[in-house]
């Protein structure tokens, strides 16, 4: 059980490393903010297996990142179609 637990931690701290070095597109953002969100939804089943079987929280939390990631998707199209890239630079709170 440790093993899967030191790879939900490892699979969190890339994820978290690809998002501070990818911080020009908005897209590989995302990507990598889903992949801290589905390794920390691993280490929580991992988690809630060995308690036992109840699974009622991981059912909720998965459907919590389901929704921001509509949400975000939905950001990314908007800013596509006001400014024509996922640059942050080209993105202007001021205008």
């Amino acid at each position: 059980m440790l093993m899967y637990v030191y790879m939900g931690m490892s699979m969190f701290f890339c994820g978290l490393v690809m998002f501070s070095l990818k911080r020009k597109h908005l897209l590989l953002m995302l990507l990598s903010m889903e992949l801290m969100v589905l390794s920390l939804f691993f280490i929580m089943f991992v988690y809630l297996g060995s308690l036992g079987n109840d699974y009622f929280f991981s059912m909720i939390f998965l459907t919590f990142s389901v929704c921001e990631g509509a949400l975000g998707l939905s950001i990314l199209v908007s800013m596509i179609r006001t400014h024509g890239n996922d640059y942050f630079q080209s993105f202007n709170l001021l205008w």
